[in-house]
């Protein structure tokens, strides 16, 4: 019989796999990559079991989890977890503090299927504040470095071909700017929060020798930075990306047009295109207040164009007209006022093959 554990760097390392026995409200909120929900009570269960605890007690309470939780539902779950447990031999099973349901999973198991299974003693709350935990040393004691740079030079494709990149918009399933949007949902924020530890987690266990962040504002899309690395963010040297104007358009036209609508596409088929569509005039608006109404009503015409023109012949082409407009009156003015007040941090600044190497040497310059 494997003994339970408590060693939570072990479980999110080899990814181990997890079966969450919280109610289905409660794993919503946030998990781990990869979990199972397979939970002991469903919300209303759960629901009435709590009122009984306030108002009775954990006797009477304990009970009536047993009365709602019994018959033909209770051989359902524990055929449930016996196939996860049977299909997973490593596994193990999690409730919120490891207490009383992943006690009485287990228990089941033994007593109605015959399997010994061990959980995670301290549950989910131990887990989570691990990962926490795990943000805050890397924040404090690791060595970061940002790479910043005008909208549209590639910054993304920069951490992409390091082995020590962390890409916060891969995790976060947003680009970053007010058109960054994709076309499926962000992940909710303390998953978040949970996959970007464990990414740093992996990659100290793997020997990074320093971690490359984006330059990024607090928020990416709706998912927050965790406030510890946010304010190291603040002062952590930089290193700025730069392209030609020319290139920065084709890449923005790649990024927020070809392929986002693409994107949509794949996951909407026929509506696709104007789901796209109508995100991007949203997106848009989103900054029309910042833009003045002039300058809005006027890149908004243009797009509109662009978009009726791909829509009946499929060439992008009139969209470097709002994109070129955009950089030139909103982005670069607000990026060269950044670049202004970061510039005493600025450690390098080329095109993107030199900031790749320099990086590659850079870590190799911190080998312990």
């Amino acid at each position: 019989m494997r003994g339970d554990t408590d060693n939570f760097a072990e479980l999110f390392l080899n990814d181990v796999p997890m079966m969450d026995a919280r109610a289905p409200v409660e794993f919503a909120k946030g998990a781990f990559p990869g979990v199972v929900n397979l939970p002991l009570m469903n919300d209303l269960e759960r629901q009435k079991v709590g009122t009984c605890y306030k108002q009775h007690g954990q006797q009477a309470a304990i009970e009536l989890g047993h009365r709602l939780v019994s018959g033909q539902v209770k051989a359902e779950r524990i055929q449930a977890w016996a196939d996860f447990a049977r299909n997973n031999p490593k596994g193990y099973i999690y409730c919120f503090r490891g207490g009383l349901r992943s006690q009485l999973v287990q228990q089941w198991l033994k007593t109605e299927a015959g399997i010994d299974y061990p959980r995670v003693t301290g549950g989910y709350k131990a887990m989570r504040h691990f990962l926490l935990e795990t943000i805050e040393r890397a924040a404090a004691h690791d060595n970061f470095v940002l790479v910043g740079g005008m909208t549209g030079t590639g910054k993304t494709e920069v951490l992409a071909r390091l082995e020590d990149g962390v890409d916060l918009e891969g995790i976060a399933n947003h680009r970053g700017s007010s058109f960054g949007k994709r076309a499926t949902p962000q992940p909710v924020q303390i998953d978040f929060e949970n996959a970007l530890a464990i990414r740093l987690l992996k990659m100290q266990k793997a020997g990074a020798r320093q971690f490359v962040l984006e330059d990024e504002a607090r928020l990416v899309g709706r998912c927050s930075i965790p406030l510890p690395l946010f304010q190291g963010m603040q002062h952590y040297p930089l290193v700025w990306l730069e392209d030609s104007f020319e290139g920065r358009v084709d890449r923005i036209l790649k990024d927020y047009v070809i392929d986002l609508c693409a994107e949509f596409i794949t996951e909407f088929g026929d509506e696709g295109f104007t789901a796209f569509a109508e995100r991007l005039q949203q997106s848009l608006v989103n900054i029309s207040k910042r833009l003045g109404g002039e300058c809005y009503t006027r890149l908004a015409a243009i797009m509109d164009q662009a978009l009726a023109e791909q829509a009946s012949t499929g060439s992008v082409d009139l969209h470097r007209g709002w994109i070129e407009a955009l950089l030139r009156q909103y982005y670069d003015p607000m990026y060269a006022y950044q670049r202004e007040n970061k510039a005493a941090r600025i450690e390098f600044a080329g095109e993107q093959n030199a900031v790749v190497e320099f990086l590659r040497e850079r870590a190799a310059g911190h080998e312990h």
